[in-house]
């Protein structure tokens, strides 16, 4: 995306095949440019007289006078619009040739067609909303559950904006404290920065910090889908669990051993949070080159999962539990026990990051208690309407930064370092939290990076 241009610009607002479609103009000529071209139903009526978040019924013209469609345009003025600057949207017949000529029109009476983002780009630049809230934006376009809703809304409310203002003001009183300090340093009988205030200031922000970034893996894993693996020997009944959890014939079932040689995937929601699931290639010796594969790359997905359902008919040998233990170290795993409508010997002891469940994937009998207990075990937080959870990665690694930096600062002041060391490591400690904001982005390349995966009317 180009640095910022003081023009106007135009895009379709909405997806094609629906009903209505929403054209939108913003920048200094919007109300002029569609004054050319739109004839008001109301006689008299003027959109360059019209007052501010109104609406005016009317006719879309061509500049060679063509009629187009019957319209409604939404007059904005700078600065309370989306973008801070004249906005005016015009909705229409959702027909992709009206929106095509539309758009025509708008460009031929001065106008440009925006880039991915330029809008919000734009709402940034014009400070109505910091770059996390910007970037919460199209978070919130992409949510599918309500978890992911719940995140994105709460960034775009500006609570994460809040948490990370409060942790500036802690470090700024720090800073403040340090370089007035310094400033006095020539009256040795004058000390204005205590040190154990000081650190204890620095540990409580060096935790919030870390509370912060540690909440990342549970935001990426709502954001992307919680990776569940399904693993188990031939023939155990893996394939129709997760026909059974998708309500769908997705994976193949046979009574033939090594059916399934590739990993299948699909995503279901409990509780309004995304779990992807992947059945897996059967557990066994073979010769088989190709189900060979099949089972390496299950080994594979259950490195990557965060949870997973082994599958047994009868409980599994101590070989082969002391293997999947050291192949799931660190990850919750449910022993699910299948075929519950026939007899079951009890399972050995098991870990205390084990938990088991009978069921019948074949009459779908325990598969909601299954489901209760794939949501316990990813442990998910509750999620209120103002929840902070960090689910951008380039966040993450600006608070990874600015830990860093008030960790030698906790360092700094043990070993009682001088004011002006400790002053510049809180002072690249408050610029990392600033990228996170925009508060210290200046580069058009970092901005287009952040833009460019908008979509065009956004």
């Amino acid at each position: 995306m180009n640095s910022y241009r003081n023009d106007t610009i135009v895009a379709i607002a909405t997806p094609p095949g629906g009903a209505i479609g929403i054209l939108r103009l913003s920048g200094p000529e919007a109300i002029s440019i569609i004054t050319a071209l739109f004839r008001p139903a109301k006689r008299g009526m003027k959109l360059a007289d019209a007052q501010a978040n109104t609406l005016h019924y009317g006719l879309l013209q061509s500049a060679q006078g063509e009629d187009i469609d019957d319209v409604i345009v939404s007059v904005y003025r700078a600065p309370h619009s989306y973008t801070g600057e004249d906005c005016i949207e015009i909705s229409c017949h959702g027909s992709a040739y009206i929106l095509k000529q539309a758009l025509h029109a708008l460009i031929d009476a001065g106008a440009r067609q925006a880039q991915p983002g330029e809008y919000t780009q734009r709402a940034y630049l014009n400070g109505k909303m910091d770059l996390s809230q910007a970037e919460a934006v199209a978070d919130l376009i992409a949510s599918t559950n309500e978890a992911t809703h719940r995140l994105a809304l709460s960034q775009l409310k500006g609570h994460f904006s809040s948490e990370l203002s409060e942790l500036r003001k802690q470090l700024l009183k720090m800073t403040s404290l340090i370089e007035l300090e310094l400033d006095f340093s020539d009256h040795e009988d004058i000390e204005f920065a205590d040190r154990d205030e000081l650190s204890c200031l620095a540990s409580t922000i060096s935790n919030h910090i870390t509370s912060l970034a540690q909440s990342f893996e549970t935001g990426n894993a709502i954001k992307k889908g919680i990776p569940v693996t399904i693993i188990g020997k031939t023939n155990v009944g893996k394939s129709t669990l997760l026909n059974q959890l998708l309500r769908e014939d997705k994976a193949i079932v046979s009574n033939i051993h090594g059916t399934t040689r590739d990993v299948i995937e699909d995503t279901i929601d409990i509780h309004g949070v995304t779990f992807r699931f992947t059945d897996t290639a059967g557990l066994r010796h073979t010769e088989d080159q190709i189900e060979q594969m099949g089972i390496e790359r299950a080994y594979q997905k259950m490195e990557q999962a965060v949870i997973i359902l082994w599958v047994v008919d009868q409980p599994p040998t101590e070989p082969e539990l002391n293997d999947i233990c050291s192949r799931a170290q660190g990850k919750k795993v449910i022993v699910v026990q299948n075929k519950a409508d026939l007899a079951h010997t009890p399972l050995p002891p098991l870990p205390d990051s084990f938990s088991s469940i009978a069921i019948s994937a074949k009459y779908g009998q325990g598969l909601h208690e299954l489901e209760e207990a794939i949501y316990a075990a990813a442990d998910i937080p509750h999620l209120d309407p103002n929840s902070v959870i960090v689910t951008n990665a380039r966040h993450y690694e600006a608070l990874t930064r600015a830990h860093t930096g008030i960790s030698r600062v906790i360092e700094g002041l043990g070993l009682n370092l001088s004011g002006d060391l400790l002053a510049e490591d809180l002072r690249i400690c408050l610029e990392e939290l600033g990228e996170i904001t925009g508060g210290t982005i200046t580069s058009n390349e970092t901005l287009a990076h952040i833009f460019k995966n908008f979509c065009i009317g956004k």
